[in-house]
């Protein structure tokens, strides 16, 4: 599967990041009725209709809200062990009984649930799988979020612009939406310790799961909402780590035998400050981000021929007495050497020289360029037959538009070396 590019693209309706066309929701958990609201009859029976109906919990309150106006907030949150699937959270209503019926488990409580599902992820790219952000929520818009800025040093935060307005009584349309700016009143820097919205609960962590399920036809990708920490930063932890063992890659099956990763949940505790600013902890059920692979195969199919010449030349010299000499498995294109655009069939992996002979063709700077792949795939991709492949898949992706490119391996140098400054 070919990586979406996190690099964004000109065209008429601008520059924007690549944005994933989403089909439902898969949610973390459920809303029950407050205490006070279940102990109206009519409360109750609208809630129970609503469940059984598929309905979700949005209309659930809104049809209490409307027959009992009186009560404020008829619902709230609960976390469970099981993921809710709803027809009405789905633009095809068809694919959540596909969903459950392909996944889903029936336990103790007699119910069809679902606990634990296969996935995999569009992209190699985790931030464009697991998009996430601290942000305020207002009765109809977003009022801030955190972004970090281009280099990747400062978290940012932004609101909306105030809508121009012209001579004319009404305010002018902006075309392609609303825009942005940055947050004045606090510098547009994002910093939770000294935010009034943060600190009054206001600003939560807001992240989500952006993937296909195996099985279920669709073109568009299913997304899974929590502002969980705990559930953020420990996935992170796993792409990481699959991203190093597979050169790379996080994106399609894990394996050759087609493994999927998987989402569950986990009960934990998790420790917050109470009320009185006192540390406490309290159990909860945490979304979990499982590779259940074998490891050693993982790194078996890093190894190819090319990984193998240099040993195997290094044993027949020991073998022989003669004295070692490490050559360097493939000779890399002189600077000076004139720019070819080398040719590479069908699944041929090219060997180094023909990714950089092909690098020369954009007028990149070799050494930005390795800085960049290093850093994208790990050091050893130049070495591996997977790594130089995926190097120049996406070289070739970007023929058409080399300045974006040279834009893109720029701006995440620069990045990079301003996380380590």
């Amino acid at each position: 599967m070919n990586t979406i590019p996190s690099v964004s693209s000109s065209a008429l309706l601008g520059r924007s990041g690549s944005r994933l066309p989403i089909c439902g929701k898969i949610r973390a958990g459920i809303k029950v009725l407050t205490k006070h609201a279940a102990q109206q009859p009519q409360a109750q029976t609208l809630y129970d209709q609503g469940v059984a109906a598929g309905q979700s919990f949005d209309e659930i309150e809104a049809a209490i809200l409307d027959a009992l106006p009186t009560l404020k907030h008829p619902l709230v949150p609960r976390n469970v062990s099981w993921f809710t699937v709803r027809a009405q959270d789905y633009a095809n209503p068809v694919l959540a009984q596909q969903i459950l019926d392909a996944y889903g488990e029936t336990r103790a409580d007699g119910e069809r649930r679902l606990y634990r599902f296969p996935v995999v992820f569009p992209s190699d790219h985790w931030p464009t799988v697991m998009p996430h952000q601290l942000a305020v929520w207002g009765a109809r818009e977003k009022r801030f979020w955190s972004q970090y800025s281009a280099d990747g040093r400062t978290r940012q935060c932004w609101c909306p612009a105030p809508l121009p307005s012209g001579q004319e009584v009404r305010p002018i349309r902006p075309f392609g939406g609303r825009q942005a700016m940055l947050r004045a009143d606090n510098g547009g820097i994002c910093n939770p310790e000294t935010c009034p919205q943060y600190q009054n609960r206001e600003c939560n962590l807001d992240g989500r799961f952006l993937f296909f399920i195996p099985g279920i036809p669709s073109v568009s990708v299913f997304e899974l909402h929590t502002r969980s920490f705990y559930a953020l930063n420990a996935a992170i932890q796993t792409f990481e780590t699959i991203s190093f063992m597979r050169g790379g890659r996080i994106s399609g099956f894990l394996d050759r035998d087609h493994t999927p990763f998987f989402l569950s949940k986990q009960l934990r505790e998790v420790a917050y400050i109470d009320d009185e600013g006192q540390p406490a902890r309290v159990p909860q059920w945490i979304i979990q981000l499982e590779a259940p692979v074998d490891v050693s195969a993982l790194l078996r199919e890093r190894d190819d021929p090319d990984t193998c010449l240099m040993p195997a030349a290094l044993a027949t010299q020991v073998l022989a007495d003669e004295p070692t000499q490490e050559a360097p498995v493939e000779v890399t294109v002189p600077i000076a050497a004139a720019p070819v655009t080398p040719v590479v069939n069908g699944d041929e992996s090219p060997s180094h020289a023909q990714v950089l002979a092909l690098v020369e063709t954009f007028g990149l700077d070799l050494e930005r360029y390795t800085a960049y792949t290093d850093r994208r795939w790990g050091t050893g991709w130049k070495l591996n037959r997977q790594g130089r492949r995926r190097a120049w898949d996406e070289l070739e992706r970007y023929r058409q538009d080399p300045e974006g490119y040279v834009d893109k391996i720029e701006t995440e140098v620069a990045r990079a070396a301003g996380r380590r400054g």
